[in-house]
């Protein structure tokens, strides 16, 4: 897998994993295009998307993770999880947040595995889709 910057398109056409399906009516050209003003990246394996993710920075001392992996994402995960592992290890930030939709066990189990602790276990309605969501957030000591 290579890791390349990210670019909107690339959101465009990658084929999002079935836990993440409901972001791709979403995911505006708009929002994509903004995520581009962050630092963010996409894996990239046999000339397909993987995976794209990144780190908004909503204040000098907060962020937020994002994630967005293709159905094709599992025998590349340990790259993506390492490269999204360094990207919060880097980050300066005092809080780093992520939502992780509330029935998606191995989004939970990522999520714990990169150090994040849940704050809210279900926030209801939260996703554009009405679906629920739960708050993690790795605080920095």
């Amino acid at each position: 897998m290579r890791i390349i910057p990210f670019k909107q398109h690339h959101l465009e056409i990658i084929e999002l994993q079935e836990s993440q399906a409901y972001l791709s009516s979403w995911v505006t050209p708009d929002a994509a295009k903004a995520l581009e003003a962050h630092i963010s990246f996409t894996g990239i394996a046999d000339d397909k998307v993987v995976g794209c993710a990144g780190m908004i920075k909503r204040s000098e001392y907060w962020g937020t993770v994002w994630a967005y992996l293709s159905k094709d994402s599992g025998k590349h995960f340990v790259s993506i999880h390492r490269a999204v592992r360094k990207l919060i290890e880097g980050s300066m930030l005092k809080r780093i947040d992520a939502t992780v939709d509330f029935e998606f066990e191995a989004g939970h189990r990522w999520l714990k595995l990169l150090g994040f602790e849940m704050e809210a276990e279900r926030m209801r309605c939260y996703r554009p889709d009405g679906g629920d969501s739960s708050l993690y957030a790795r605080i920095r000591q």
